[in-house]
C-alpha cells in the first residue's frame, strides 16, 4: 500500500487530569486529529461511583472545563478532529452536554457517541467469573463500574459518518488513535500489519509528554519542561510514524525516549493483544530522522483475540490516609513508635464502640532510609468496613504534636476514601456489540460479532512468550563498577499486581551484557522490598532492549497498593542505579 499522505495526531491528554497546556498546543501546530486519553482503572471506578450518586455524571470534567469545551471555536476553524474516551460510563451525558454547547456557540460540529462496553446490566452473568490474574471471584456487592475494551473500528465508523468529534466510554487506549488511520487509509481487520502500526503509534502518544521527554532516564538532557511538547504522529499508510512534538515546544523527542515510551506498561512485546489485532513489537526500529523527530515501522500483527478483555472495580470498606511530618535527631525511631502509637489509639477507640479491628495497618516512612536521617514523613493507612472507624483515627492525627514524639509537625493531606478494588476478566467478542450513537455497528453483519475470530487471549500470550535466558558474557574494566544507568535507559509502570521495567541498552553491544547481569536472582536483591516476584525477561532486538517483567511485585495495583509509589514509576529509576558486578565467562 502506497500512499503519499500524512495523517497527524497529537496526545492531548494522557489520563484524568492532564495538563491545560496541550491542546492549545497541538491547534497552533496544526494536526489533524487531538486524541485525549483520560480512563485508567481506577478513573473507571471513580466515574462509576460518580454515576451511582448522579445519574447525569459518570465523564470527565476536564474535557468539557479544560481540554476541549474553551477551543470549540478553534477547533471549527482549523477543522481539527477530536477522539477522547472522556464519556466514562456516561459517553451519552457527556455527548449532550458537548452538543448543547456546540449550539450555544453556533457552531455545526457533529459529535458521535461510541457505547456497547458498559457491563452493568450483565453483572449477574459473571458471578462465577475470576481474576484473569489473580484468580480472586467477582465481586457480589458494591461494584460501582463494569466495562469491557472496544477496539478502533466503531471510532472509524463514526469518523465515516461525519463526526467531528467522537466521545466513547472504555475503549483500549491506542484505538483512539488507530481509528482515524483506518478511516483515512481504508485500512480493514485483515490489514494485521497496518493495525499493529496505528497501534504502535497510538501507543506511543497516549501517554503524552512521556515520549517527548518527560520522565526519560537523562533527564538532565531535557529542557523547557514548564512548556513540554505534546506529542504528534505522523502518519503513513505504510503503518509506520513519524514521532514528533510542536515546533518550539520544549522536551525531546529521540530513540531514548520513543523506545522508553515503546516499552511503557507492556508484558510480552511479542503478544500485545488490542481488541483489533495482536502486536508483535520485537523488531521494531527506531530511527533518528531529523530534532525531535524518530521514525518507527516494522510492528507485525497476528489475528484479534477472541476474547475481549473487561474489567469492574467495586468498593469495598474505607481507608483513611494521613501524612505525618517528624523531625530531629532519631526521626526514623520516633516516627515508627508513632505511628504504632496511633494505631494502637485507633483500636482503643474502636473497642470503645464496640467495633472490629483494623482490616490493615500500614506506616511507610518518607526519607526513612537512611536510618540517621533528622527529616522523615510517616504515611499512615488503616482500612475498616466502616467510615466512622477511618474518620476516628484521621481526628487523632493532629494529637500527635502534643502527645507523642518531640519534632512532630502537624499532620497534612488527610484523605478519607473508600477502598476500590479490581478485577480482570475476559469475555466473548460476540457478547459485546459496539453501538455508533443508537446504530449497531456494521448493522447487518452482527456488530462485533463478526469481526476477526481469533484465539484465546491468555492461550495466546502463553504460546507467543518467548523469555530469553541469560548467557553468561565477561563484563570489561570490572575495577570499576558501573550501573545499569550507565548501560541503559530504563522504564517502569504497573498493569495489576505487575510492574514493568523496559531495559534498553544505549548501544547494541551492551545488551548482552544487561542480560547476563538483570539475573532474577539479581533482581530480587536489589529490590527486596518488592517481596515475592515472578521474572520474565522479553527481548526486543529491534531497539536492542529488554522487558523485565516482575509478576507479584505490586500487591493490590495501583488502587489497593499503599506503597510510596503505588504506580511503579521509581522502580525504573531505582534499577538503574544498580551496580554491574564482572560476570565470569562460562
Amino acid at each position: 500500500m502506497t500512499s503519499d499522505k500524512v495523517i497527524r495526531i497529537g496526545g492531548g491528554s494522557a489520563f484524568f487530569i492532564d495538563s491545560a497546556l496541550a491542546v492549545p498546543q497541538l491547534l497552533g501546530a496544526g494536526v489533524d486529529y487531538i486524541i485525549l486519553d483520560y480512563l485508567a482503572e481506577g478513573a473507571m471506578g471513580l466515574l462509576g461511583r460518580m454515576k451511582l450518586a448522579d445519574p447525569d455524571s459518570g465523564f470527565t470534567g476536564d474535557f468539557m472545563d479544560v481540554h476541549i469545551g474553551p477551543f470549540l471555536s478553534r477547533i471549527a476553524d482549523g477543522k481539527v478532529r477530536i477522539l477522547s474516551n472522556a464519556g466514562g460510563v456516561n459517553p451519552a451525558g457527556l455527548a449532550a452536554k458537548l452538543r448543547s454547547r456546540i449550539d450555544e456557540l453556533g457552531l455545526s460540529l457533529k459529535v458521535a457517541v461510541v457505547n456497547g462496553d458498559d457491563l452493568m446490566h450483565r453483572l449477574g452473568d459473571f458471578t462465577a467469573t475470576c481474576d484473569m490474574f489473580s484468580g480472586l471471584p467477582f465481586p457480589q456487592k458494591g461494584v460501582t463500574s463494569a466495562n469491557a475494551y472496544l477496539g478502533a473500528f466503531p471510532i472509524a465508523h463514526a469518523l465515516a459518518q461525519g463526526a467531528d468529534i467522537v466521545i466513547t466510554g472504555r475503549v483500549v487506549d491506542s484505538a483512539l488513535a488507530l481509528g482515524p488511520l483506518i478511516h483515512e487509509f481504508g485500512w480493514g481487520p485483515d490489514d494485521l500489519d497496518l493495525l499493529a502500526g496505528g497501534t504502535l503509534a497510538g501507543h506511543l502518544i497516549e501517554c503524552g509528554a512521556q515520549v517527548t521527554g518527560g520522565t526519560f532516564t537523562d533527564w538532565r538532557e531535557v529542557e523547557g519542561w514548564a512548556n513540554i511538547g505534546a506529542p504528534i504522529a505522523e502518519c503513513h499508510a505504510d503503518g509506520s510514524c513519524i514521532i514528533t512534538k510542536p515546533e518550539g515546544s520544549g522536551g525531546l523527542v529521540s530513540v531514548g525516549t520513543v523506545a522508553e515510551q515503546l516499552l511503557y506498561e507492556t508484558s510480552d512485546p511479542a503478544a500485545y493483544i488490542v481488541p483489533d489485532v495482536t502486536c508483535d513489537f520485537t523488531h521494531v526500529t527506531l530511527e533518528q530522522v531529523g530534532k525531535d523527530r524518530v521514525r518507527a515501522l516494522n510492528a507485525r500483527g497476528l489475528p484479534a483475540p477472541a476474547m475481549l478483555k473487561a474489567c469492574a472495580t467495586w468498593d469495598d470498606g474505607w481507608r483513611a490516609v494521613a501524612y505525618q511530618p517528624v523531625i530531629g535527631p532519631a526521626a526514623v525511631e520516633k516516627a515508627h513508635k508513632q505511628a504504632e502509637a496511633l494505631f494502637e489509639r485507633g483500636r482503643i477507640m474502636l473497642r470503645g464502640r464496640n467495633m472490629a479491628d483494623w482490616r490493615r495497618t500500614e506506616c511507610v516512612l518518607i526519607g526513612g532510609n537512611d536510618p540517621a536521617s533528622q527529616e522523615v514523613v510517616a504515611k499512615l493507612v488503616v482500612e475498616h468496613d466502616e467510615a466512622l472507624a477511618v474518620q476516628m483515627f484521621a481526628r487523632e492525627q493532629f494529637a500527635a504534636i502534643s502527645a507523642m514524639a518531640p519534632g512532630t509537625s502537624v499532620a497534612f493531606g488527610i484523605q478519607i476514601a473508600p477502598c476500590m478494588n479490581l478485577i480482570s476478566f475476559l469475555v466473548p467478542r460476540d457478547e459485546v456489540v459496539a453501538r455508533v450513537d443508537s446504530e449497531e455497528f456494521f448493522p447487518g453483519k452482527g456488530g462485533l460479532r463478526t469481526m476477526l475470530a481469533g484465539v484465546n487471549a491468555q492461550t495466546l500470550s502463553k504460546s507467543m512468550t518467548s523469555a530469553v535466558e541469560p548467557a553468561d558474557y565477561l563484563l570489561p574494566g570490572s575495577a570499576e563498577d558501573r550501573t545499569v544507568m550507565d548501560l541503559a535507559f530504563t522504564r517502569s509502570g504497573e498493569k495489576g499486581e505487575t510492574i514493568n521495567i523496559g531495559v534498553i541498552a544505549r548501544k547494541p553491544e551492551y545488551l548482552p551484557l544487561l542480560h547476563a547481569a538483570l539475573t532474577p536472582e539479581a533482581l530480587r536483591k536489589h529490590l527486596p522490598d518488592l517481596g515475592a516476584f515472578e521474572v520474565t525477561i522479553y527481548e526486543l532486538p529491534g531497539i536492542h532492549a529488554l522487558n523485565v517483567v516482575l509478576d507479584g511485585a505490586l500487591p493490590g495495583g495501583l488502587n489497593a497498593s499503599q506503597r510510596l509509589d503505588p504506580a511503579a514509576k521509581s522502580i525504573g529509576q531505582r534499577l538503574a542505579g544498580m551496580k554491574l558486578k564482572a560476570v565470569a565467562a562460562g
